[in-house]
């Protein structure tokens, strides 16, 4: 039987190398879990979300799936809302799309691809929310822009949650951010969404 031991090798030498340099980390670790940020990007292996912002276990709370959207149907993403926010108490949400993503390109074609484009439908409602700002534009272009606008479409739904809500109105500090990812580069790009209270809602 196929073990994949080569994948616990690696595993044994992280854990060493860690011990290592920081003797009781793991002990430490497993006695708590206190992130400030929830994490909401991509399912895509080239985004890893504590890898992008060089931070350890026990830092960020995380969120995957095709995409990075926050569909108020979803209750795998709205649980994990409301456990990072009523449980964990993290003070920021970050919504992190990329470049190159592979649902958003998806969104864009003609052609079926199945039971997946019952997800993508989300994504083709931020394409027809955004028509005059994705006409005129070449593919790449488009696709770059979409990722774009579809980031900050998930920032509006997570702000709009009963969970995100009712933080705010028992009066929370938490801010919900929306960022994007250059594969190409590894860098982050802030879309200047911020939004710390309902009323940046209806000012965005």
């Amino acid at each position: 039987m196929k073990t994949l031991k080569h994948i616990f090798d690696r595993n044994a030498q992280w854990a060493a190398n860690i011990e290592k340099n920081d003797p009781g980390f793991f002990d430490t670790l497993s006695k708590q879990q206190a992130p400030e940020y929830l994490w909401i990007g991509c399912s895509d292996s080239r985004v890893p979300a504590n890898q992008i912002v060089d931070l350890p276990p026990g830092e960020v709370f995380v969120h995957r799936n095709i995409a990075n959207l926050v569909v108020h149907t979803d209750l795998n993403c709205l649980s994990v809302i409301q456990y990072a926010v009523d449980v964990l108490k993290v003070r920021h949400i970050i919504v992190c799309g990329h470049y190159g993503c592979g649902g958003i390109r998806a969104a864009l074609e003609k052609p079926e691809h199945g039971l997946i484009d019952n997800w993508l439908r989300h994504i083709r409602d931020v394409v027809r929310f955004n028509e005059d700002r994705l006409s005129g534009l070449n593919p790449e272009q488009q696709a770059d822009v979409l990722c774009e606008l579809n980031v900050i479409e998930q920032v509006a739904n997570v702000c709009n949650t009963t969970v995100v809500q009712k933080a705010w109105e028992n009066g929370s500090v938490l801010s919900v951010h929306g960022w994007i990812y250059n594969i190409g580069n590894g860098i982050l790009k802030d879309l200047d969404t911020t939004i710390t209270c309902p009323d940046d809602i209806i000012r965005c």
